[in-house]
């Protein structure tokens, strides 16, 4: 969560009334106006105190046309009635809502299942709050494994953990909050994600594993997992270190069971021993779920597993965070009924042809180049081609104007010089959506094309990404 300051005293206003909201007296309402930063004395009517934030409220962005999100912005009415019905219930009162706890026990074994577990029954994995938390946990499997496995030498040793420098910055979270040096590789060229064989050489005896991205954040892109694995495989050859892989599949792992049935990069890999994703991505949930699962209880150090008091016996759970609504729980199951197999692959891949759509449409303009075309993750990244008197920030800023929220951003070392436009294509984004996209972006470009130059006088402040 952002950290946030309370406010000076220049900041601290009043908030204006209208007559209209008192229910039965016009001024009813108005004899106090609310302070902004403080608890008001009294009370406010409902009406008035929904009114106003509701208001406020009206100058957010538009969820379905944020095409820099990938979180699921539109859900059937069904799975709303589902959630507002659960949204009192606390995850954590396993006792106190069994079927709730069934529920997620059954989106486990699914997951598990659609994984390619070895043994489905015997793998074990749990809820979270999103992918973070979830990458949190799997990092903090690592690390316990490995500081089992070197008892002798730790904690003097140093751990690190190997990743491509185009994680998710709940990685490098991860590794700041739990004292584990983060070993980056860079970008080069045109690689925009991790190297293999790279990843490898960065290996030591104290690496507590490789973190591959199955879909990065950057550009859409798939990390080669089975590659990484035959590295790593090579590397124990050589000097007998065995470092395991988790998978971030926050994206990913709910597209390539679906589309890319052929690519191994699941549990299919004897050295992947944890995998996360995003129920509230192309899980097609409401924010926010996640789900991370190992592929047996070796791979979940014992020790990290608290016990709950579940209907007279005992729970087992592992988690950072502790009491949160079910309802999230409760639509995941929902949607995986809803849907099955063949749903998903047709959600999914309507939502990948809207977005190769999408990005031949773009390369059509003939003023940008893709950096790819949305044929793993829906999602493509590009960049303005040629000497041009704009850039990639102009574009951004001038969409926003037509409600289109599309980021711009520069990419991490060794790739700084390299500025992009990102557009995530979700359920709920349709080929019609897509071309009054594309529609607004021709019309902005005969302006751009007339100014003297960039306007973007700080790159920095104008990148604006979001995970």
């Amino acid at each position: 969560m952002a950290l946030h300051k309370g406010p000076g005293k220049h900041q601290e206003r009043l908030m204006s009334v209208n007559p209209f909201y008192g229910e039965a007296n016009p001024v009813g309402g108005m004899t106090e106006a609310p302070p902004t930063h403080r608890l008001p004395d009294t009370p406010l009517p409902p009406s008035t105190a929904y009114q106003l934030v509701h208001d406020e409220l009206m100058l957010d962005g538009n969820s379905r046309l944020n095409l820099a999100t990938f979180v699921t912005t539109w859900m059937e009415p069904q799975a709303g009635v589902l959630m507002g019905e659960c949204r009192d219930k606390n995850m954590i009162d396993k006792d106190e809502y069994p079927r709730t706890a069934e529920l997620e026990r059954r989106c486990v074994a699914m997951l598990a299942d659609l994984w390619n577990a070895p043994d489905p029954s015997a793998a074990v994995g749990c809820s979270t709050t999103g992918s973070s938390e979830a990458c949190m946990l799997a990092g903090m499997a690592l690390k316990r494994r490995w500081a089992q496995r070197n008892a002798d030498r730790y904690p003097g040793a140093r751990p690190n953990l190997v990743m491509g420098v185009n994680v998710q910055v709940c990685w490098e979270k991860f590794c700041n909050f739990w004292e584990v040096e983060a070993r980056l590789v860079p970008m080069e060229g045109d690689r925009y994600h991790l190297d293999p064989q790279a990843a490898a050489e960065l290996c030591d005896e104290n690496t507590i594993g490789v973190v591959a991205v199955l879909g990065s954040t950057f550009d859409g892109s798939y990390e080669p997992v089975a590659d990484l694995c035959a590295a790593l495989d090579a590397l124990r050859e050589r000097t007998g270190l065995d470092v395991p892989v988790h998978v971030d599949g926050a994206s990913g792992a709910m597209i390539a069971p679906f589309l890319d049935e052929d690519l191994v990069w699941d549990f299919r890999l004897p050295r992947v021993a944890s995998i996360n994703t995003s129920g509230h991505k192309y899980g097609l949930v409401y924010p926010g779920v996640g789900w991370a699962l190992w592929r047996d209880k070796e791979a979940l150090p014992e020790e990290l597993v608290f016990r709950v008091n579940y209907l007279g016996g005992d729970m087992p759970t592992f988690a950072l965070n502790f009491s949160r609504p079910g309802a999230q729980v409760v639509a995941q199951y929902y949607t995986f009924l809803r849907l099955g197999r063949e749903g998903y692959r047709a959600v999914q891949q309507t939502t990948r042809d809207v977005a190769r759509s999408l990005a031949d449409k773009i390369e059509a303009l003939g003023d940008f180049r893709l950096l790819t075309r949305g044929d793993e993750l829906p999602v493509f990244a590009f960049t303005t081609d040629g000497d041009l008197p704009y850039d990639v920030f102009d574009v951004s800023r001038r969409l926003r104007e037509s409600g289109w929220l599309v980021p711009a951003y520069t990419f991490p070392p060794n790739r700084e010089d390299l500025a992009v436009l990102r557009v995530v294509c979700r359920n709920g984004f349709s080929h019609d959506l897509a071309d009054l996209f594309v529609a607004d972006l021709g019309r902005l470009l005969p302006e751009l094309r007339r100014q003297p130059h960039p306007l973007t006088k700080d790159r920095e402040t104008a990148t604006g990404f979001h995970h």
